[in-house]
């Protein structure tokens, strides 16, 4: 009787199919494998690639890698996306530090209850800064103390967050720099600095007055934006009175037809909302007595 020399077939572990489909081990991402030297070149790179971000963090994730079994790409990937985000922060508070806003203040905390002459819906598709690629105005109208200038921060704090280059003047100040780049025949390069500017916002028009040539400065300024770029102008007067400011029916005229041929016009009617605060805050220590 003839017995068959038993056979075994080769353990999944030894199996060359099993070694080519097995998963690679993570390569040690620890800065323990470095030496002093490659740690303070890398240190050195980073630096001058201006990559301060991944410079601060890839010691700390190097480690955070090692502890979860990361391969190299997921360990980049999580370095990139923090330079990433942290030159996108960094950006967006230049373009907000440019605009030059007196103060920050969002849309979410504007009290439209107070004001329902404005139609909050409308902001809200403004602030998507649509308006502003297709070069056309906003014009807020209205009593003081209604909130057109909170309302022109907030517009303009979404459009810097879009991407948008943005500025912040007070007519006052931007006739008062109109001027004085004038007499130091400078007007040129300051003309051109605002014309390269996305969206103008010049904020309390009409609550001063303004020489023949300031306003003639301004008029030209508004006007080479017409179709060219946006314009957000807050004024405590009417159009109907405008004249007040550009002296004359001629100058308001030509003006008003730019300004408004493409414009979202909102008129602020109600109570002063710092008036009605400050009653508040008067009446709020005799109902507690």
């Amino acid at each position: 009787m003839t017995t068959r020399k038993k056979t075994t077939s080769p353990s999944p572990s030894t199996s060359p199919a099993a070694k080519s489909t097995s998963p690679a081990k993570p390569l040690p991402l620890t800065p323990a494998a470095n030496n002093d030297a490659d740690h303070l070149l890398l240190k050195s790179n980073l630096k001058q690639l201006r990559l301060p971000t991944i410079k601060a963090e890839f010691e700390q994730l190097a480690r955070e890698a090692a502890q979860s079994s990361q391969t190299f790409e997921q360990y980049l990937l999580r370095l990139t996306e923090l330079e990433v985000a942290a030159r996108a922060t960094n950006t967006l508070n230049s373009r907000i530090k440019q605009a030059q806003f007196p103060v920050h203040k969002d849309l979410d905390t504007y009290d439209f209850s107070a004001l329902p002459s404005v139609n909050k819906q409308k902001v809200l598709e403004l602030a998507r800064g649509d308006w502003i690629t297709q070069h056309t105005n906003v014009c807020l109208l209205g009593q003081p103390g209604t909130g057109k200038t909170h309302l022109s921060i907030a517009l303009g704090l979404a459009a810097c967050r879009e991407g948008v280059r943005t500025k912040f003047f007070t007519a006052a100040s931007l006739v008062n720099q109109l001027e004085e780049a004038q007499k130091k025949f400078g007007l040129d390069p300051m003309l051109k600095r605002l014309d390269r500017i996305d969206l103008l916002i010049v904020d309390e028009l009409g609550y001063l007055s303004f020489s023949r040539t300031g306003a003639e400065l301004l008029f030209q300024v508004f006007a080479e934006r017409y179709e060219r770029r946006s314009l957000l102008v807050t004024s405590n007067l009417s159009f109907s009175d405008w004249g007040q400011i550009f002296q004359g029916e001629r100058m308001t005229a030509a003006l008003l037809d730019r300004l408004t041929h493409h414009c979202h016009i909102f008129e602020l009617n109600g109570e002063s909302y710092r008036f009605k605060e400050s009653m508040k805050e008067k009446q709020n220590p005799g109902s507690q007595s």
